[in-house]
């Protein structure tokens, strides 16, 4: 049996321990000497340690002419680092069954790292020579550097990208959640080896990093790693990972004109943060509107009544500076004023009389009901706890989540959904070509598409 394919067999174990009828985890807070904090979620029942880590400040923050900086740095972090090049370090990490990656959010830069307990050294020391010592050689920058042009030559051509960034850009037309966070062609080419160099030292610092572990690892062990992987870093940074708050700003309808058999559609009005108290009354009330997938009211009247669309959804996208609802539809093509009618119908009986006592149940027993199958994995539970620290939610969120769910009242969704939903106040892109579709500004797919969305 070879390192992977213990690895494999070793992960398919956590895997069966965490099953949902093995639902309890106890979170533990591990603080060092020098005020790091960690969310650990320790389990001997397999050798394995999965170890999550989030800078806040991710794509957003990137300069106007180096968008796509954050992308490209953590695209390179894994490809050398110290006396390793790109192969060398590689085919440590192969070698050893060790998962380490890395990406970037608008909010955040984050990474995760997975191995076997008998493997940990090695895994904790690449990737403290990842943070450290990154190299940036010519070879593999100019190779991910073509990997990401490529990726965004594909994505000038896909309706739902055009879709999502027309949106974006629409909504927010002054503030950085309106740019590009994959960069353009222009600012990638661009990015400079130097630029890739200071990126760790200009954004990592310890008072925007966020940590969450789960695995064969104790409280004492996880502090020396702790130590070991951020110790270097600067308390703080004199530049800010925040973005200003903004508004969304647009409530018109746009078509991006594109020859397309069908077209897409993208909605969003102005949603609620993640820390507001109604959040699980709006998680609810989502639920049953669009975000239920076949058991939502907008699948019913989009798809099975009428047949306009194979599927419709919404969901609630809480970003840290503007949070949002987001609705999306792909129909043919004189279809798409009659499904945009129809969601609009259904926002507007929704925000007058939410939804009913049966929905209510209906989503109450799925949400608390399918929360154990989010930790079928240690390094899903270690991203998970990554997620509680940064939303503020206590160690103990993981018990008292599904009573926050069992304790929302019909009143209260429907008091939310009263204040949340406005149909006057969604904003409407579509790429395609829609028939019948009235009041809506017409732009050119290629010059969107020139423009960097």
């Amino acid at each position: 049996m070879n390192a992977l394919t213990r690895f494999s067999a070793t992960l398919a174990a956590a895997l069966i321990s965490f099953t949902p009828a093995a639902f309890a985890i106890d979170v533990e807070e591990v603080k060092t000497r020098d005020g790091m904090t960690a969310y650990l979620a320790e389990d001997s029942s397999n050798p394995l340690i999965a170890f999550s880590f989030e800078f806040r400040g991710g794509s957003s923050i990137d300069p106007d002419d180096k968008l796509g900086l954050s992308n490209m740095v953590a695209g390179l972090l894994d490809e050398g680092a110290g006396d390793l090049d790109s192969f060398a370090f590689q085919s440590q990490l192969q070698d050893m069954a060790i998962r380490l990656s890395f990406s970037a959010s608008s909010d955040s830069f984050s990474g995760s790292l997975t191995t076997i307990k008998a493997n940990a050294d090695k895994a904790f020391e690449l990737l403290i020579l990842a943070l450290t010592q990154p190299r940036f050689d010519e070879e593999p920058v100019e190779r991910i550097r073509r990997q990401i042009q490529v990726g965004l030559a594909r994505q000038a051509e896909s309706p739902q990208q055009i879709a999502r960034d027309t949106l974006f850009k629409s909504l927010f037309p002054n503030h950085p959640y309106g740019r590009p966070a994959d960069g353009t062609p222009e600012t990638v080419q661009a990015i400079t080896a130097d630029d890739l160099k200071s990126y760790t030292a200009q954004r990592f610092a310890k008072d925007r990093l966020i940590i969450g572990v789960a695995g064969d690892i104790s409280p004492r062990q996880l502090r020396k790693r702790l130590d070991e992987v951020f110790g270097h870093l600067p308390d703080s940074l004199p530049t800010d990972w925040r973005v200003p708050e903004t508004e969304l700003t647009f409530a018109g309808t746009v078509v991006v004109d594109k020859a397309v058999p069908q077209s897409t559609v993208y909605m969003a009005q102005p949603g609620l943060a993640r820390t507001d108290p109604d959040w699980y009354a709006a998680l609810i009330a989502d639920y049953v509107l669009g975000g239920g997938s076949f058991a939502s009211r907008l699948m019913d009247e989009v798809r099975e009544k009428r047949g306009l669309a194979y599927g419709v959804n919404t969901s609630l996208v809480p970003y840290e500076s503007a949070p949002m609802i987001m609705a999306s539809v792909a129909t043919r093509n004189d279809a798409v004023a009659e499904s945009i009618a129809v969601i609009r119908d259904e926002w507007q009986k929704f925000k007058a009389s939410g939804p009913t006592a049966e929905e209510l149940d209906g989503a109450k027993k799925y949400l608390t009901g399918s929360w154990p199958l989010r930790f079928t994995s240690s390094d899903r539970i270690a991203s998970i706890l990554v997620a509680v620290q940064r939303d503020d939610l206590g160690k103990d969120f993981l018990d008292r989540r599904n009573d926050f769910i069992e304790s929302v009242t019909l009143e209260d969704v429907r008091r939310v959904s009263a204040e949340l939903y406005q149909p006057d106040q969604l904003s409407v892109i579509v790429v395609g070509q829609p028939e019948g579709l009235e009041g809506a500004v017409m732009l050119d797919a290629g010059a969107e598409a020139a423009a960097g969305g």
